[in-house]
């Protein structure tokens, strides 16, 4: 069903139970304050039509599976709406008492009456349907706000360990350097002490010589 239609009927359903408790109270009272009470059940009755537009604009709007349904409960609406306009007419008469008493005797009015109970009946069942589903729709909208606290907060968990593995991997790149560099100063000292092996060498190989050619020279002379 559409939400905007469940709005307005659920608006409705609450104007009409309010109606009809007016109407009860208007009944016993007199002079100003029954005028007073008129007033309000006629500010109530234009805003009931305004809901009864509206819900028909809307269920007019909707697809064809959908509107009919609408249309069938937008009828009983319509229908209470009139019941409660010739309630408002009947008390609003000079002599509504003795009016009342007049049209109890009527035919037919008895079977009036009961169709009027049986439909405020039905709006009360209808009201309570629609308090039940909201708050469904409550419970629902809780528990998707506490979903979503719970992903913000993996969210955050998550960009802190992303951060703390971007910051391990930049010391593990730093020690990488470090061993590069370590590896280079190793090299070069390697060739420094292969080098000064070759110097010591040869100058070793040369004393050796000098000493050989001076033995020489004194065993020959």
């Amino acid at each position: 069903m559409s939400e905007v239609f469940e709005g307005y009927e659920r608006q409705y359903c609450e104007v009409s139970a309010s109606l009809s408790r007016k109407c009860t109270a208007a009944s016993a009272l007199d002079g100003e304050k029954k005028k007073q009470k008129l007033n309000e059940i006629q500010s109530g009755v234009e805003e009931a039509e305004s809901l009864i537009r509206k819900m028909d604009l809307e269920a007019r709007s909707l697809q064809p599976s959908l509107k009919a349904g609408l249309l069938a409960k937008l009828r009983e609406y319509k229908s209470d709406l009139n019941n409660l306009k010739s309630e408002l007419k009947r008390i609003s008469a000079p002599n509504a008492r003795q009016a009342t008493r007049e049209e109890l005797l009527e035919s037919g009015m008895a079977d009036t009456l009961t169709a009027s109970t049986d439909q405020r009946g039905r709006l009360m069942m209808t009201t309570e349907r629609l308090n039940q589903s909201s708050d469904k729709i409550k419970e629902s909208r809780r528990t998707m706000l506490e979903t979503e606290e719970l992903g913000v907060s993996i969210l955050q968990d998550l960009h802190q360990q992303r951060q703390s593995l971007l910051h391990a991997h930049t010391t593990l790149h730093g020690v990488d350097d470090n061993i590069g560099k370590s590896k280079k100063i190793l090299a070069a000292m390697s060739k420094r002490m292969d080098r000064n092996k070759w110097i010591i060498g040869g100058i070793i190989a040369t004393l050796v010589l000098a000493i050989l050619l001076i033995l020489y020279f004194k065993l020959t002379h």
